[in-house]
């Protein structure tokens, strides 16, 4: 009996000790964690404080509204820029997003082969390209052609910039959905584009929604793929085939004058661009999020009558 009780406190003994270890390493590793956010952190802030400062001076209404001044003058304003941003931001949605979306799915649900691997090669490869190299690309295979700068041009080299972005995040967030949800799908007797489409990427919607953001910010901020397709103008848009201004190129002409009312319109600039990309961001995570929570998914497919049962 006392060997008995000898040896349960001797593993008493061992296990607090392992468990007092592991607390430790515990809080040494959420310090460590918690300091390199805190360094992650500070760069970004000060930037945004920085941007803040010098450029809430230069916000106001003809500022928003009106075209550009005369060079030195600190008249007018960045209204076409705001314009021209929007709209290629828009229609390199409209490109970028439904291609790198279905490159995600098949590389996800039908990526078991040679093509799929060569297809995730080049993504991935696609990813690492300079923004210049787009811009070139895009100046030689639609602006040469043409003759003309135009927006379908910068729309073309940002949708490239944008999807594979999106195809990388789509892919990793459908491959995080436990493979029971396809297996529940198949058993109900659903095929597979079904169990794909209705589950799968619903259950990955989150997911999916960060990388489109994600792709949409990387390039909201590009300025070398639009001066080598969309040029810049200081008027507002008038034809999908003529130069248009946009926010980077904005910023980019107000930084390399030496006049201290061009400077300011530039951080003034700088901070609508930040606004209007948290804008973005924020407004699509209300639109997907409010007044809809977690909704069951397979309780849904049964409300329909479970599509594509044979």
């Amino acid at each position: 009996m006392s060997t008995t009780r000898e040896r349960r406190l001797e593993y008493r003994a061992l296990f607090k000790q392992n468990v007092g270890k592991r607390l430790m390493v515990d809080r040494v590793v959420r310090m460590i964690v918690f300091a390199c956010v805190i360094v992650a952190i500070i760069p970004l802030g000060s930037i945004l404080v920085e941007v803040f400062k010098n450029g809430a001076a230069a916000i106001s209404y003809e500022f928003l509204t009106q075209v550009p001044g005369a060079v030195g003058t600190g008249d007018g304003g960045i209204g076409p820029a705001i314009q021209g941003t929007l709209i290629i931001i828009g229609l390199s949605s409209l490109i970028g997003v439904p291609i790198g979306v279905m490159s995600g799915i098949f590389l996800s649900e039908y990526g078991d082969n040679r093509l799929a691997r060569n297809v995730r090669f080049f993504n991935d490869v696609f990813m690492e390209f300079p923004s210049i190299v787009m811009g070139i690309f895009a100046f030689l295979i639609i602006v040469l052609i043409l003759g003309h700068f135009s927006i379908w041009a910068g729309a073309f080299a940002l949708s490239l910039i944008m999807f594979p972005i999106v195809a990388r995040t789509t892919e990793e967030s459908l491959k995080m959905v436990p493979l029971t949800y396809r297996e529940a799908g198949t058993a109900l007797g659903l095929k597979k584009w079904v169990v794909t489409f209705r589950i799968v990427v619903s259950a990955a919607k989150n997911g999916m929604i960060t990388g489109i953001l994600l792709s949409v910010s990387r390039i909201g901020g590009e300025t070398a793929p639009l001066i080598m397709t969309i040029l810049g103008s200081s008027q507002f848009f008038s034809s999908m085939d003529a130069p248009m201004d946009a926010l980077p190129l904005r910023i980019w002409r107000l930084s390399l004058l030496p006049y201290d009312s061009a400077q300011m319109q530039g951080w003034g600039a700088a901070l609508v661009l930040i606004i209007i990309i948290l804008g973005i961001n924020l407004g699509v995570r209300y639109y997907f999020s409010s007044g809809k929570g977690k909704q069951r998914i397979f309780g849904q497919l049964i409300k329909k009558g479970v599509p594509g049962r044979n």
